[in-house]
């Protein structure tokens, strides 16, 4: 039994195109970046405040001998922490993986 014979068009590396992308290309980038930063800080106050209701039910259920509220208090402590960590890492995530990207 021999194995197949690929044609030679699949066995060449393909060409770089040359396309890279720019801070230039788009009329209204630097707006786009204000909004996309403003997002940033709306998430990371909404982040807070999530944390700070989470924290309060956490405390209220232990306080009155309720696990269930207790639980669901530390679930959105968990919660609040980890889109916060999120957040503040988007830049950092999304530049790691364009440049992983580029490499390809």
């Amino acid at each position: 039994m021999s194995l197949p014979v690929l044609p030679a068009f699949l066995l060449t590396p393909l060409a770089d195109p040359g396309i890279t992308a720019n801070g230039s290309g788009l009329p209204g980038l630097a707006q786009l970046r204000q909004i996309v930063g403003a997002l940033l800080t709306f998430g990371l106050v909404a982040c807070v405040a999530a944390l700070v209701i989470a924290a309060v039910v956490w405390g209220f259920g232990s306080n009155s001998g309720n696990p269930h509220l207790a639980g669901r208090g530390k679930s959105g402590v968990l919660v609040a922490a980890g889109a916060a960590l999120l957040i503040g890492a988007a830049n950092a995530i999304v530049t790691f993986f364009s440049n992983v990207g580029a490499t390809i």
